[in-house]
């Protein structure tokens, strides 16, 4: 690593090594992937998704602060705002399916097709 740059590093920072922060985001995203594949929770899913954003927004936010570039955490602010409208435009919908269905059982949305 460049000395300049190390210096721009906060020691706090410095202290945790980057495997961590990747090792930790990694776990995070595979517990919401396994959440998303296994539950059949509308609500539940819906965080699981949530909660991969959130790796993916430390994963972002760890190498910007390692590299000394804002530009992470440019992306970081943007995934937020999107995520959310995400938030408020999933949450209408699955208000609608429960008032439909009494349930927010994603496997009884098949019947949607019909």
């Amino acid at each position: 690593m460049d000395p300049t740059v190390s210096q721009t590093i906060p020691e706090v920072i410095r202290t945790v090594p980057l495997q961590y922060y990747v090792f930790f985001a990694s776990a995070l995203f595979a517990i919401g992937v396994t959440g998303v594949l296994v539950r059949r929770n509308a609500i539940i899913i819906f965080m699981c998704v949530e909660l991969m954003l959130n790796a993916v927004n430390i994963l972002l936010t760890a190498f910007s602060a390692y590299r000394a570039d804002p530009n992470g955490q440019i992306f970081v602010f943007f995934i937020m705002a999107v995520a959310a409208a995400e938030v408020s435009v999933g949450l209408g919908i699955i208000v609608m399916i429960y008032r439909n269905f009494q349930t927010t059982d994603v496997n009884l949305l098949s019947r949607l097709k019909w």
